[in-house]
């Protein structure tokens, strides 16, 4: 395919929303490292430089990423998938530890994290594995390897600790039921999360008080057109009330006291006040910095470089995790609105995209993408506003961070680059 005709062939709206979105977080990083003894844009000693070479870094990566023929990637995503594995096993002897975590090797002028690697891997290996025609997603050992596929990268940054890029992993389960993998399991996991905060938040008594009516009235209003079939949902209630009464002892016992403060916090769980507040001073202190900082941009925003709480530094990792605060501080209700909107464009954009594809590999990694992508958005923008529980993932193409910045981008631009090679191939 000739440079002009893949250049056509390229989806610029996405394109477009994908500019839109690093230029605004470049600035909102900008906004939030600035200080007064900065007298230059281009200074890569400070932060909103080093994010401006990570920017220019991307777009080298877009030409080369466009540049190869599309069929690479199908033909390469298990090398890749392997290699993100070796680099994350390879974390444990030689892994640099940040704020805790050991997730980074030190490039000396760059600190590489090999999980957001390991995300595109799991993409490509997960999208080439399930669209192989040997594959059967109906069979149950099909179904294992599958999930397989997104366990073990999962199992291993989770030891790092890094939980909150583990749940992206277990995210992309969704590209599994957009391929057939019966919605009953999906069911059974979101009873289990119920339960589990409902326990949590009422008590094992009275969860299990529901649980008993609910079954008690389903034996009283079955009817012989009534398809729902008695051993089952029996069965199923049987084992959520066995999995309600094992949720205070693994709270207690496997969770660490942090995850329980955090889950305190989010629940409301703590009736002491002077321990709840103890909580927010420490565990829910960025969030809770964070919300107040947004309340006080109103609707407009005080301004660039006028957000007293962004200057003031009184959000932990504000150019980070919790870079939508600035936003919200310094442009508002509007700022915010936009920001929200062109995420929302964007992922339904990739939906379309998704969807058109014939092949069923471009297809997949396309919902592979738009996976990641969600998760990241939903839980980054939920636990800044305060309505999810701190866990630490960056809002993509927008939070501080070359490792971040540079595989988002990848992932983006793989998925244009199959999309461009649809019509060629007569799709």
């Amino acid at each position: 395919m000739s440079g002009k005709s893949l250049l056509k062939r390229l989806d610029w709206l996405t394109v477009f929303i994908y500019l839109a979105l690093v230029s605004i977080g470049w600035v909102n990083i900008y906004s939030s490292t600035f200080t007064s003894e900065d007298v230059s844009l281009f200074d890569f000693g400070t932060l909103y430089g080093k994010q401006l070479f990570f920017i220019g870094t991307s777009v080298v990566g877009i030409v080369v990423l466009l540049a190869l023929d599309a069929s690479f990637y199908e033909r390469f995503s298990s090398l890749l998938y392997i290699v993100s594995l070796v680099l994350l096993l390879g974390l444990f002897p030689f892994g640099k530890t940040i704020a805790g975590a050991t997730s980074w090797y030190d490039l000396g002028f760059f600190n590489f994290q090999p999980s957001e690697l390991a995300k595109v891997g799991a993409a490509l290996g997960l999208a080439k594995y399930l669209s192989d025609i040997q594959t059967d997603i109906k069979r149950r050992k099909d179904q294992l390897y599958a999930f397989l596929v997104l366990f073990i990268p999962a199992v291993l940054i989770i030891p790092q600790p890094d939980p909150g890029s583990a749940l992206v992993f277990f995210a992309m389960v969704f590209v599994i039921f957009r391929e057939g993998l019966p919605l009953y399991y999906l069911g059974f996991a979101i009873l289990a999360g119920l339960v589990f905060i409902a326990t949590l938040k009422f008590g094992t008594i009275w969860v299990n008080i529901f649980l008993a009516l609910a079954i008690i009235l389903f034996f009283l209003l079955k009817r012989k057109s009534f398809r729902l079939p008695v051993l089952p949902v029996v069965t199923i209630t049987v084992i959520a009330i066995l999995f309600s009464l094992s949720v205070n002892f693994v709270f207690k016992n496997v969770f660490e006291q942090r995850h329980r403060d955090r889950f305190s916090l989010w629940l409301r769980l703590e009736k002491d006040p002077e321990k709840l507040e103890s909580i927010r001073k420490s565990i829910g202190y960025n969030t809770y910095q964070s919300e107040k900082a947004i309340e006080s941009g109103g609707l407009f925003g005080k301004g660039f470089l006028e957000g007293t709480r962004t200057k003031g530094d009184f959000v932990p990792e504000q150019e980070t995790d919790y870079i939508f605060s600035t936003i919200g501080e310094e442009w508002g209700f509007v700022g915010t609105s936009t920001v929200v909107l062109l995420f929302t464009i964007l992922l339904l954009r990739l939906v379309y995209l998704a969807e058109r594809q014939k092949n069923p590999f471009s297809r997949m990694y396309g919902y592979g993408v738009i996976s990641i992508l969600f998760v990241h958005y939903f839980i980054n923008i939920g636990m800044v506003i305060g309505i999810l529980p701190t866990i630490g993932i960056p809002l993509p193409f927008f939070s501080y961070g070359g490792s971040g910045l540079l595989f988002f981008t990848i992932l983006l631009f793989i998925m244009l680059r199959l999309d461009s090679n649809r019509l060629k191939e007569g799709y």
